[in-house]
C-alpha cells in the first residue's frame, strides 16, 4: 500500500472540521453544520488555499451527507464536485473523503438504528465512490464510531437519541453493518480505492482502585467498533458476552464476524487534552475528567492500534485547545512523536492537524448545554447559556485551529493565521524520517 501523499513521500494533512448534524422534528438541538457555523461555505477557496500555502499535501474534506442524499437514491454532488475539482486540479491536494460525520439524512427515520440504515449508506458511498473515481480515491466510510454511538446511542444527545448501553450497542450494531457494506460497495464502485478507516483514541485511568476494572473495561468498548467491523467478536471474544446482555443478538454478532471487511490505513485521532480520561467517582456517579498526557499518550494510542490491527497508520486528528503559543507548542511536541515513532519502526503513513481553523462547540446547537462524556469547567458552560450567547459565536469558538477565528462586530469570522501555522509549515516542508 503506497504511502497517503504522492506515492513516496510522508503525507502532511490539514483537516476542516465537518460535523454535519441536521435533527428530526421535535428534536432537542438545531443544525449543526459546522461549514457553515465557521463560514466555511463562504470561504472554502481560501480556506483550501491556506492548506495548499500550509504544506499540506491532503486535506480531509467532509461530504455533508444529510445534505447530498436529499431522498432514497437522489444526489446532489454539485458543491463538492466544484470543491474538488478546486482542490484537486487546481491546488494539487489529494482529497480524503469523510462520508458520514456524525449525521445521516433527515429522511431516514431511524437514524444510525434504522432497519434500511446499512442499505442506505452503503448505496450512497457506492454511488459516491462511482461519481468521484479518479478525482478522489481516498474514503473514510464513517468518521469515529465510538464517538457515533456515545452521542447517537448512549447519550441522546443526536439522532437516533437512543440512550443507555442498549441504545449504544443499537447504534454500533447499526454503524458496522453499514460499514461492512459500505466498504464492499465502495470497493466495487471504485478498484482503487483506499479506505481510510479513523477511530478515536479511548484512553482511561482510575482516580481509585475501585474504578480500575472500569476503566478497562472502558478502554475494551472504544475498541469494539473497529472489532465488529473486522470480524473479531467471535463467540470467544471477551466483550461478545457484555455485547448479548446490552440487546444484540448471536444472529448479529455471527453476521458480522462473516462479514468481515479489512481497510488500507487506520486514522488514528489523539487529542492531548481530551482523549486520556481519569474516571473519579462523585457521589454516586463516575465521572470522567480529561487528563492531558500530552505525547505520551499519542504515543501510546498509535503503538496500541498498531498491535491489535497490525496497520499502516495515519494520524488523522490531532491538536489542542488553548493559546497559540500552547497550539505551537503541541504542533512540535505532536510531530516530534509521530518522528519518534517512525524511526522506532512503526508504520506511521501521515500527519494531520484538525482543525485548520477554530470551530464552534458542538453545545451550540443544544442551547448551550455540555454535550461531552467528560465534565466541563462550569465557568465554560455558563458562558455558554447567557443570554448574549444566543446572538454571538464567541462564547463557542474553540481554540483549537492554525487559523484563528476573530467575531467582527457585524458577527462574521474573521480567519488570523497564528503562529502555530508557521510551525506547522517548518514541518511540512522539512523530511520526516521513514
Amino acid at each position: 500500500m503506497a504511502p497517503l501523499a504522492h506515492e513516496d513521500r510522508f503525507g502532511w494533512i490539514l483537516g476542516i472540521e465537518d460535523t454535519c448534524v441536521y435533527p428530526h422534528a421535535g428534536a432537542r438541538m438545531q443544525p449543526l453544520d459546522e461549514f457553515q457555523l465557521t463560514e466555511h461555505d463562504a470561504n472554502w477557496r481560501d480556506d483550501l488555499r491556506l492548506a495548499r500555502d500550509l504544506g499540506a499535501t491532503a486535506v480531509r474534506y467532509g461530504t455533508r451527507w444529510p445534505l447530498v442524499h436529499v431522498a432514497p437514491g437522489r444526489y446532489d454532488w454539485s458543491w463538492l464536485e466544484e470543491r474538488f475539482e478546486f482542490a484537486v486540479n487546481e491546488l494539487g491536494l489529494r482529497v480524503i473523503a469523510d462520508l458520514v460525520h456524525y449525521g445521516t439524512p433527515t429522511w431516514l427515520e431511524g437514524s444510525f438504528a434504522d432497519p434500511s440504515y446499512p442499505e442506505v449508506v452503503a448505496d450512497y458511498e457506492g454511488t459516491f465512490a462511482s461519481h468521484f473515481a479518479g478525482l478522489v480515491d481516498d474514503i473514510t466510510p464513517l468518521n469515529e464510531p465510538v464517538t457515533t454511538a456515545s452521542f447517537c446511542g448512549l447519550r441522546g444527545v443526536w439522532p437516533p437519541a437512543l440512550t443507555g448501553w442498549e441504545g449504544w450497542t443499537a447504534v454500533v450494531l447499526g454503524v458496522v453493518r453499514g460499514m461492512q457494506a459500505s466498504i464492499r460497495a465502495i470497493r466495487e464502485a471504485n478498484g482503487n480505492a483506499r479506505i481510510v478507516h479513523v477511530e478515536a483514541s479511548a484512553l482511561y485511568s482510575a482516580e481509585s482502585e475501585s474504578l480500575a476494572d472500569h476503566a478497562v473495561h472502558l478502554e475494551s468498548v472504544g475498541m469494539l467498533p473497529t472489532d465488529l467491523l473486522t470480524g473479531r467478536v467471535t463467540r470467544q471474544h471477551p466483550m461478545h458476552d457484555w455485547l448479548l446482555a446490552c440487546g444484540a443478538s448471536e444472529r448479529e454478532l455471527d453476521e458480522l464476524v462473516r462479514g468481515a471487511v479489512d481497510f488500507d490505513l487506520l486514522g488514528v485521532n489523539y487529542y492531548p487534552d481530551l482523549s486520556p480520561r481519569t474516571l473519579t467517582q462523585t457521589g454516586g456517579a463516575v465521572e470522567q475528567r480529561a487528563t492531558n498526557l500530552w505525547t505520551r499518550g499519542l504515543v501510546d494510542s498509535v503503538r496500541g492500534f498498531i498491535r491489535r490491527y497490525d496497520s499502516p497508520v495515519i494520524v488523522t486528528e490531532t491538536s489542542i485547545e488553548g493559546t497559540d503559543e500552547v497550539r505551537s507548542a503541541w504542533v512540535d511536541g505532536s510531530v516530534d512523536a509521530v518522528r519518534e515513532l517512525t524511526e522506532s519502526g512503526a508504520d506511521v503513513r501521515g500527519y494531520t492537524w484538525w482543525p485548520l481553523v477554530d470551530f464552534v462547540d458542538w453545545s451550540y446547537a443544544s442551547g448551550g448545554r455540555n454535550v461531552e462524556e467528560f465534565v466541563v469547567d462550569e465557568s465554560v458552560v455558563a458562558a455558554r447559556t447567557r443570554p448574549s450567547a444566543a446572538t454571538s459565536k464567541t462564547p463557542f469558538l474553540r481554540r483549537m485551529g492554525l487559523v484563528r477565528l476573530e467575531e467582527q462586530a457585524d458577527g462574521s469570522l474573521l480567519r488570523v493565521r497564528t503562529p502555530a501555522a508557521e510551525r506547522f509549515v517548518a514541518h511540512a516542508r522539512g523530511p520526516v524520517s521513514r
